[in-house]
């Protein structure tokens, strides 16, 4: 893929995921029975940002799950011939409690709806939310996040790079442009 241009670099990405924070706070009305549950793989990291976060404004440790939702996924021979998952893992009993869905890139929807399957697997939260670095448009089911970092219209051709320091070395994201030989994208 051939990165066309940055939209948001280190610091950038510092500041949507405070304000995404600050946005959790004030529609949950503090963070008494919260906890973020990452979407593997980018998303893991970025919930655990969002908690460090949270703990420096309210010292209130959030609870950091993740889920793998290979399994989940209704286009899941579009993606991978054999899906595995690393599975899942969820730091507290979600029954009953606000679970802040984590994700770097929401494109059409059908990643959040799996990982909404996968939590419901585990129990009956009081409250599911959604918080995204990047939406991105193109949604094929009606899943809308309640946080957003950045919208990017995009087009079909092009994809969203989300790098994190815990997992690329480095940050930023990036519109590149896809090659006719590139593998589908997992969102």
């Amino acid at each position: 893929m051939e990165i066309k241009t940055q939209l948001m670099d280190s610091a950038q990405m510092a500041r949507s995921i405070t304000r995404i924070t600050h946005e959790i706070i004030e529609k949950n009305k503090g963070l008494e029975d919260i906890c973020f549950v990452g979407i593997k793989r980018r998303g893991i990291p970025l919930a655990w940002r969002l908690a460090e976060t949270a703990y420096r404004f309210e010292n209130v440790q959030i609870p950091v799950g993740y889920v793998d939702i290979s399994l989940y996924r209704d286009d899941m021979t579009e993606v991978t011939e054999l899906p595995e998952s690393a599975g899942s893992q969820f730091p507290i009993d979600v029954n009953g409690k606000t679970v802040v869905l984590v994700d770097d890139v929401i494109y059409t929807g059908r990643t959040a709806r799996a990982a909404i399957e996968a939590i419901f697997r585990e129990g009956r939260p009081k409250r599911l939310q959604l918080a995204v670095l990047v939406d991105r448009g193109h949604r094929e089911l009606p899943i809308k996040p309640d946080y957003v970092g950045k919208n990017v219209p995009t087009s079909h051709e092009e994809h969203i790079r989300v790098l994190m320091t815990e997992v690329d070395g480095t940050d930023g994201v990036f519109i590149c442009e896809k090659s006719a030989s590139a593998e589908p994208s997992a969102e």
